[in-house]
């Protein structure tokens, strides 16, 4: 996946399984992998800043493989903010996809599109 498509978006990820439930960081990472190839380096800088502008608080809970996890819950204003960024994307996307999406959205009705408009060209420049 493309590396700008990634960094403006991991943000609302990470929010939107907090939203459902408190994780922990690895537990994060591996739920947003299984859609998005993700790595430890770009979730945990993201967490601790979410969690410096208090959109999260954090608490420790034993686990039964070592050591306690540190899990992130949201708070109210990282709610609030939550509904914010989904709400631009939400906007984003829809403008995107107006977008892109003329004339249809699949592959081979792009490909009559532009077939059509080449065969114009060459015929007017005749």
């Amino acid at each position: 996946m493309n590396a700008q498509f990634k960094r403006g978006i991991i943000e609302l990820c990470v929010l939107s399984y907090l939203v459902e439930e408190d994780l922990y960081g690895y537990a994060i990472i591996q739920a947003i992998s299984k859609h998005i190839d993700v790595s430890e380096n770009t979730i945990y800088p993201i967490l601790r800043r979410l969690t410096q502008e208090q959109y999260f608080t954090t608490y420790l809970r034993d686990s039964n493989e070592g050591a306690p996890r540190k899990y992130y819950q949201m708070t109210t204003k990282g709610f609030h903010y939550y509904l914010t960024l989904r709400e631009e994307w939400d906007a984003f996307i829809g403008g995107v996809y107006s977008i892109i999406n003329r004339g249809g959205k699949k592959n081979e009705t792009v490909f009559e599109r532009f077939k059509k408009r080449i065969e114009k060209n060459e015929s007017n420049s005749i």
